[in-house]
């Protein structure tokens, strides 16, 4: 799969991968006027939202941009709408040719980091890549490397974050944890 990035990035010539990050107060007012005068004041309404205006970004960058990723939990803040909209927004971009980068810093047990890995590798979520959070081991990537050994899927791993507060766990080392755990 990294093979088929790379691909489409010396063919687009560009390493650019724009995140479908929507939130309501950023949706032009054209587009919630139409939308919240068909639908009313709703989730579905929302959702839809969401999709048109993603859907006007991927026509305006599909073809000079290798992938796009879009952030499940701004969709999953409005509940099944707000999920359809997701799977519309995931679907519309693969049928213009993008690489799909599901933005879902998954990271658990193994039990349900293979329900996960199914739920965004196959079916209604399904995703080139993944992004997932390493933070409980290597027991919660194991379940995601069927879909990577295939060369069909990947995965991009957290290890360096850009937030304020990444500090706080990423720049420890090993004895300060073991002096801070004494202590309580």
């Amino acid at each position: 799969m990294i093979d088929k990035l790379i691909e489409q990035i010396k063919n687009k010539n560009s390493h650019v991968c724009v995140g479908l990050d929507p939130q309501l107060k950023f949706i032009p007012e054209e587009i919630k006027d139409e939308v919240f005068a068909e639908y009313g004041p709703t989730l579905e309404a929302v959702a839809e939202c969401f999709y048109r205006f993603n859907k006007g970004i991927i026509d305006a960058i599909y073809d000079i941009v290798p992938s796009v990723k879009p952030q499940i939990a701004m969709y999953e803040e409005y509940g099944i709408p707000g999920v359809i909209a997701y799977k519309k927004t995931v679907d519309y971009a693969k049928s213009k040719g993008l690489i799909i980068i599901g933005d879902i810093k998954r990271g658990d047990i193994a039990a349900t980091a293979s329900q996960y890995a199914k739920a965004h590798f196959t079916g209604d979520f399904e995703a080139d890549f993944i992004t997932l959070s390493p933070y409980m081991g290597m027991d919660s990537i194991e379940p995601y490397m069927p879909y990577m050994e295939s060369g069909k899927k990947g995965v991009f791993v957290l290890v360096r974050t850009s937030n304020k507060g990444a500090e706080d766990f990423e720049n420890l080392d090993y004895v300060y944890f073991q002096k801070y755990f004494q202590r309580i």
